[in-house]
C-alpha cells in the first residue's frame, strides 16, 4: 500500500504514541518515525525496541522535515509543548494530538499556532490499557477501535483527510464529532468511570484493612481495573474537562444519595427500577 507520510514525529512516546508508531510501521504507512521526549536514555530504549527509527530531546531535530507531528504528551504539558514546537514547526506540517479532552486543547492550539492553526487536527483514540509507557505499546491497540476527530470550521480538509487515513491504516475507525459533544460523552463513558474506580480503591486503602484486601477479587477487580492507570494523566484529564466532570459528578452523587435513601427506607421499587434499567442497558452494550 502507498506511503501516506514520509516523516512522522511523535512528541511524547507513551502507550498511545508508541502504539501508533508500531501500527503505522506494521501498515507501511510512513517512511520514518521520530520521537521527542525529555529523557534520552528512555528514547534510546524505544529505538532499540524498534518502536521508532530515531529519537531526540531536541525539538528542532525531532520535527525537522516532518510531514505529520503527533502531540502525545499528557494534557497538562501541552501548553509547554506547543510553546517549544511553534518556533521550529515545519511550514506545511500537519499537527494532531491524542488528548482525551478536546475543547481546551483546541483553544491552546488556536492561540499558539496562529496562522498555522488550520493544519491542526484535534483527535482522541478511544483505546488504551491500564498500563502506561511505550513498553506497553501494541501494534494492534487501535484495531476496530474508534478514533474521534473534532475538526473546527478552520480545519484544513486535506489535513483532516490525511490524519483519518493514517488512523485507518492502523485498523481504527475515525469518526468526526463536535468537540464539546466529545467532552460530554467521554466524561460520561470514560472520565467518570475512572474517577469512580480511583475512589473505590482509595476507600479500600483507607478503610478496608488486610482482611478486606484478601477478599477484593472478582467484582471488585472488574470494576476497579482502570484504577491502575496513570494518576498523573487522569489528573490532567479531570482538570481539563472539569465542566463536564463536575456536572456529571453532581448527577452521580445525587443518584448515590437516592440509592442510599432507598436502601435505608427499604424501597424495593426504586432499587429494582435502577438496577433493572442498568442491567438492560449493560446487556445491550455487550
Amino acid at each position: 500500500m502507498a506511503i501516506l507520510a514520509n516523516r512522522v514525529a511523535i512528541l511524547g512516546l507513551g502507550l498511545i504514541g508508541g502504539s501508533w508508531a508500531l501500527g503505522l510501521k506494521r501498515a507501511g504507512a510512513v517512511s520514518e518515525i521520530v520521537a521527542w521526549g525529555r529523557d534520552q536514555t528512555r528514547l534510546d530504549k524505544a529505538v532499540e525496541m524498534g518502536i521508532v527509527d530515531s529519537a531526540s530531546t531536541d525539538m528542532a531535530v525531532a520535527v525537522a522535515a516532518a510531514d505529520v507531528i503527533v502531540i502525545a504528551t499528557p494534557l497538562g504539558t501541552m501548553a509547554s509543548v506547543f510553546d517549544q514546537l511553534v518556533p521550529v514547526l515545519p511550514g506545511d506540517a500537519v499537527v494532531t494530538d491524542v488528548g482525551s479532552a478536546k475543547m481546551h486543547v483546541i483553544e491552546l492550539a488556536r492561540l499558539r499556532l496562529g496562522k498555522k492553526f488550520p493544519r491542526f487536527v484535534p483527535g482522541h483514540p478511544v483505546a488504551g490499557a491500564e498500563h502506561s509507557g511505550f513498553e506497553a505499546a501494541s501494534e494492534g491497540l487501535f484495531e476496530k477501535r474508534r478514533v474521534v476527530l473534532t475538526p473546527v470550521s478552520e480545519t484544513d480538509a486535506a489535513a483532516l483527510q490525511l490524519i483519518e487515513a493514517l488512523w485507518q491504516r492502523c485498523g481504527a475507525s475515525p469518526v468526526r464529532m463536535d468537540a464539546q459533544r466529545h467532552d460530554d460523552v467521554l466524561a460520561l463513558t470514560s472520565h467518570l468511570p475512572h474517577a469512580v474506580a480511583y475512589l473505590l480503591v482509595d476507600l479500600l486503602a483507607q478503610q478496608g484493612g488486610d482482611d478486606a484486601r484478601e477478599f477484593a477479587a472478582g467484582g471488585f477487580y472488574d470494576i476497579t481495573r482502570i484504577a491502575s492507570s496513570s494518576p498523573e494523566m487522569w489528573r490532567d484529564i479531570f482538570i481539563d474537562n472539569k465542566d463536564s466532570m463536575v456536572r456529571l459528578l453532581d448527577q452521580y452523587i445525587s443518584g448515590l444519595n437516592d440509592f442510599k435513601q432507598a436502601i435505608s427506607d427499604g424501597d424495593n421499587d426504586h432499587l429494582m427500577q435502577v438496577m433493572q434499567r442498568a442491567k438492560s442497558t449493560r446487556d445491550g452494550l455487550i
